[in-house]
């Protein structure tokens, strides 16, 4: 973990880990007068993180909904007083849970409201809410509730783009993610009954859409040297373990093992990581670390790339992209756009940033 103060001088708070659970503390700052609404998918909350973080340098930390998975990105972090969690798929889904959350916000009478997704839901949530300001971007579908619309800029990292929701914020550059002292106690627990106290790579080869898996991880496993490291969700931990069989001693696996938290605390301490357009991209370049990303459907040019880091892609195929998050499957049936790309492209982009990265927090 860095030494020294946050940036804007937050002070990292010391939970005992973080949980998807409602942050309210006894005691601490008075309850903020914005509230900020992200209830995307994971790695859009991640890239969230910088506007949480220049809001609460302005006014001091913010509250903020979130989807229940998400929760324990923002949890317990220096920018966030108070998560709500909004499970809009399941406890809370429909229009009966829309207006029991809004009239818990309502209670606690937030002056502005934050749209971070721009989605329908999210602006009928504020306005039920009776939360006055209400700002997102212009062209979010939402937008006819906002009292606020900011331009969305069309360039540069996602990140970055976000920021205009708080015009005149500067960028903010990683670490935006802080792991609690405990969650990093367990990852260098694991770490070591894993055998592994010098430096070793993070490979993540899976994504929530096939489209973005790229079929060369298999190989480019054997192929590299040194030690390895599987990430990926509970859903991934059959095919990480198939792959860490394929060289028990020098690959392991901590898909489906470690939590959110201590994912990111793990990816945290790795040289270097190499990943799909996917959540472990983002969650590295949350915590510093330079990526190797692979990129298929999609393109860095959506403002999803890497921040550190070398980008691997076809960059000749007229049929890329094909979609702004990644088809099912491919449009066309031949998915060239992953299945062209070389296992030594990769593994020469693996090497690159091996060279200029340091390992990471140790």
């Amino acid at each position: 973990m860095p030494s020294g103060r946050l940036p804007g001088g937050l002070t990292p708070p010391a939970p005992d880990e973080w949980s998807p659970r409602h942050q309210t503390p006894a005691t601490g700052p008075p309850a903020p007068d914005t509230l900020v609404i992200q209830t995307a998918h994971l790695g859009d909350v991640v890239l969230t993180l910088p506007l949480l973080i220049r809001l609460a340098e302005r006014s001091g930390p913010v509250d903020v909904v979130t989807t229940p998975e998400a929760a324990p990105l923002v949890t317990g972090h220096p920018a966030v007083r108070r998560v709500i969690p909004f499970d809009k798929h399941g406890t809370a889904r429909g229009p009966g849970g829309l207006r029991r959350l809004a009239a818990e916000l309502r209670g606690a009478g937030y002056a502005r409201a934050i749209l971070v997704q721009g989605s329908l839901r999210t602006s009928l949530l504020a306005w039920l809410a009776g939360i006055p300001n209400r700002t997102g971007f212009a062209r979010a579908p939402g937008s006819v509730l906002y009292t606020t619309r900011r331009p969305r800029p069309d360039r540069g990292h996602m990140s970055e783009r976000l920021l205009a929701l708080d015009p005149g914020s500067p960028t903010v550059p990683p670490p935006w993610l802080y792991p609690a002292t405990t969650t990093q106690q367990r990852v260098a627990a694991w770490l070591g009954e894993a055998a592994l106290d010098g430096d070793f790579t993070v490979l993540a080869p899976y994504a929530r859409w096939g489209t973005k898996q790229w079929p060369g991880f298999p190989e480019l496993a054997v192929r590299l040297t040194g030690p390895l490291v599987l990430v990926g969700g509970p859903g991934d931990r059959a095919a990480a373990l198939a792959l860490a069989a394929r060289d028990p001693a020098r690959i392991r696996n901590a898909a489906g093992v470690l939590s959110l938290p201590e994912t990111a605390a793990l990816i945290a301490r790795a040289r270097v990581v190499v990943a799909n357009d996917s959540l472990a991209l983002h969650l590295a370049t949350a915590v510093g670390r330079p990526v190797v990303a692979v990129f298929g459907p999609t393109v860095p040019g959506f403002g999803f790339g890497p921040l550190s880091g070398e980008v691997v892609e076809h960059a000749g195929l007229a049929c890329r992209p094909c979609s702004a998050h990644g088809p099912a499957t491919c449009p066309l049936g031949h998915h060239h756009c992953m299945r062209e790309l070389g296992v030594e492209a990769v593994e020469s982009a693996v090497s690159i940033a091996r060279g200029s990265g340091q390992a990471g927090w140790g």
